[in-house]
């Protein structure tokens, strides 16, 4: 029955998505044409020049969403799962459109209703699959549309499946009861063991699913399950015994007839992700090296008149896959003794009065685009640590050596959300994971926006 609704659903997702999608088209032609630009005579208002790009907009735009599985079941992934898919799909379209129009000159169809399409598009879908997810989850959470599950198992991490089905009503699952040892799950119906029903409850008319929770001693009966559930054709979803050690982001390879459980699989793992960040690294900081040069001239005068020494500090820092190398900074300290075993203080007398100034302002950074030039480092990332603290916090901070799984930043996640210099280096390695593991490239953008608007100015004295 779940199946039925869901495809109804569906149906009625691509219907609605073609007519917003659609409308988008028409309500940009209409807002850019003749609100902005006044332009009441050019062609694209005409009818027949509007529901043309309209039509083939909608249906591109769906079917890209279609290809994607964007109209499979969702229930049990956040909201920005598929948002994040939604936004890409529609820049790639909006961005294909305005090439178009550049390349085949149509001067009268202007890239403004492009760009104001893909803003009202996306921002139309969006709101209308958040108000169909609050709408359904609302629904589930009062027993309605609701996928049944046969559970098979009776140890702790069937009562963790349990828990959480109670704890999430929003999902939608309906236990309709264990098929295990009597008496060890609570509040929900005993089928009897499998050795007494075997498959009889999985050819039961209605049911959805069949969850496979076994602990390690019981693993025999899995081969006599899975067999059951394909006699049956009854779907079978697996929570494997070692479920507390594997981390959201694992994924599954084959390597021949072996399965491999990645239990660190990253986005930055594949070569298109990898490739796109690096390009917009050595783009990037090209462009802010010609752009703050006149800045680090000026900076390398104050420095090389405020005290003796180098210009630029150089420091050993741990990089990606804990490669040491040297990080690039203005110098805005006295030649010392502990420059590489000590962190800098906020009244730090070791500062000169222009290197407070230029750490006050971050300018002290800006060397570091050379390190992101030459690949040692990227523009957004963990900040790197040196090598004497490395070896005390990977022996003291859990996970602290994940932060090496990726190239470190100029700027990050952690330093954005107020963990830089002496602070909580639990705090920071939680967002740095955190980052890592939810790497997109508009991620990225965002904390450069952050750094610009609110990360320069730091909570140094001068």
């Amino acid at each position: 029955m779940i199946k039925h609704w869901q495809k109804l659903l569906n149906q009625i997702n691509r219907i609605l998505d073609l007519a917003i999608i659609g409308g988008s088209y028409f309500a940009a032609v209409y807002l850019w044409l003749i609100v902005i630009r006044q332009d009441t005579r050019n062609i694209a208002l005409a009818l027949s020049n509007a529901i043309w790009p309209a039509l083939l907009l909608a249906a591109m735009i769906v079917f890209l969403y279609q290809l994607v599985g964007l109209y499979d079941s969702v229930r049990a992934k956040p909201f920005w799962h598929n948002a994040k898919r939604i936004l890409f799909l529609n820049a790639i379209v909006t961005l294909t459109c305005a090439a178009l129009l550049y390349l085949f000159r149509l001067e009268d169809f202007s890239r403004g209703v492009i760009a104001l399409f893909y803003v009202l598009s996306s921002i139309l879908v969006l709101c209308k699959r958040l108000s169909v997810r609050i709408i359904l989850s609302i629904y589930r959470s009062k027993g309605y549309n609701q996928k049944h599950v046969v559970l098979v198992g009776s140890g702790k991490l069937a009562q963790k499946y349990v828990d959480t089905i109670r704890k999430y009503p929003r999902f939608g699952f309906a236990i309709d009861g264990y098929i295990g040892t009597k008496g060890c799950l609570t509040g929900v119906a005993h089928l009897g063991t499998w050795v007494e029903t075997g498959s009889r409850h999985l050819a039961v008319p209605g049911l959805d699913e069949v969850v496979v929770a076994l602990d390690w001693d019981e693993l025999s009966l899995l081969p006599k399950i899975l067999a059951a559930a394909e006699k049956h054709g009854t779907k079978v979803s697996i929570i494997p015994y070692f479920n507390d050690y594997i981390p959201t982001s694992s994924t599954l390879e084959s390597l021949g007839e072996c399965k491999l459980l990645n239990t660190r699989s990253i986005p930055l793992d594949f070569p298109a992700n990898a490739i796109l960040k690096r390009f917009t690294d050595i783009l990037a900081s090209i462009i802010l090296i010609l752009l703050t040069s006149p800045i680090m001239l000026a900076a390398a005068i104050g420095v090389k008149l405020s005290s003796p020494g180098p210009v630029i500090f150089r420091q050993t820092r741990v990089g990606k896959n804990k490669k040491l190398f040297q990080m690039y900074k203005f110098r805005s300290m006295r030649i010392n003794a502990e420059e590489n075993t000590a962190w800098t203080k906020n009244d730090d007398p070791r500062k000169t009065i222009f290197g407070g100034f230029i750490r006050k302002t971050s300018i002290d950074e800006l060397p570091q685009l050379f390190n992101v030039l030459k690949g040692e480092m990227s523009l957004v990332g963990p900040r790197p640590e040196i090598p004497h603290f490395v070896e005390q916090f990977k022996e003291t901070i859990p996970l602290y050596m994940l932060k090496h799984l990726v190239r470190p930043g100029i700027t990050g996640w952690a330093q954005v959300h107020g963990f830089r210099g002496d602070t909580s280096i639990e705090g920071r390695i939680e967002h740095d994971i955190w980052y890592i593991e939810h790497w997109t490239i508009a991620l990225d953008l965002r904390i450069c926006f952050m750094t610009v608007f609110g990360g320069l100015l730091n909570k140094e004295t001068l």
